[in-house]
């Protein structure tokens, strides 16, 4: 009998890369990239978009830090596309830092969704996001109203896959694994380290990505959860 249902933040509820191709957009006008020799807007955000999922691949897993991540993925992106490191513009980054977060585009359904399952469930976030981002996007974004708890890997000391921030979210739910259920959208951290840890998981895959054999759930549509619950 489920009663706690914990979900991931970006590329869950919050639509991140919608939000960061807004934000590139207007960051592309602002430092006049085009003029730098990025003619193409388009391919300037896919190779940031590439660059940011790898790094962010990493990060779940502890192979860098959250310094590392910022610091290398406009750079790499740059570099990818011929501009030379001393013409990256220096204040990029903190540029992206600032404006991304405030930005609100969720993906379709999920105020509908979360307003139905607020009336029947406990609701958390788990979230591997930078702390001072999450607080902004969940402000912002007016989500906070939804959730008990939000818990961020920075404030625990570990990143999902980690067992131990499962543990702890549980915990502050005062949650067992057998009423309790994860949705995310990345197959390490959030799948794979609830299942590790004992608990339900379903993958949320909008992009309809193969299914690995030993993920038993998924849907391609938040509103799919309607039918779950």
């Amino acid at each position: 009998m489920i009663k706690h249902i914990f979900f991931d933040l970006d590329h869950t509820i919050w639509d991140f890369d919608r939000n960061a191709q807004e934000t590139l957009m207007e960051l592309y006008e602002i430092y006049k990239l085009k003029e730098l020799g990025l003619t193409s807007a388009e391919n300037f955000i896919t190779t940031y978009t590439i660059n940011n999922h790898q790094l962010w691949a990493q990060y779940h897993v502890g192979k860098i830090t959250k310094e590392a991540l910022r610091e290398e993925r406009f750079r790499k992106t740059f570099i990818d596309l011929g501009l030379h490191p001393e013409l990256i513009p220096a204040n990029f980054e903190a540029d992206y830092v600032a404006m991304g977060p405030t930005k609100t585009n969720l993906f379709e359904g999920a105020e509908k969704v979360l307003a139905y399952l607020q009336n029947k469930y406990h609701l958390h976030i788990i979230s591997n996001g930078f702390k001072e981002a999450v607080v902004t996007k969940m402000t912002v974004s007016n989500l906070n109203p939804y959730f008990k708890n939000v818990v961020i890997s920075e404030d625990v000391g570990v990143n999902k896959p980690d067992k131990a921030i499962f543990e702890h979210a549980l915990n502050l739910a005062k949650a067992q694994k057998q009423e309790s259920i994860m949705i995310g959208d990345s197959l390490e951290a959030d799948i794979y380290g609830a299942q590790n840890f004992g608990m339900r998981a379903i993958f949320f895959n909008p992009l309809k990505a193969d299914k690995p054999d030993e993920v038993k759930e998924q849907i391609h549509h938040l509103e799919e959860l309607l039918n779950y619950f």
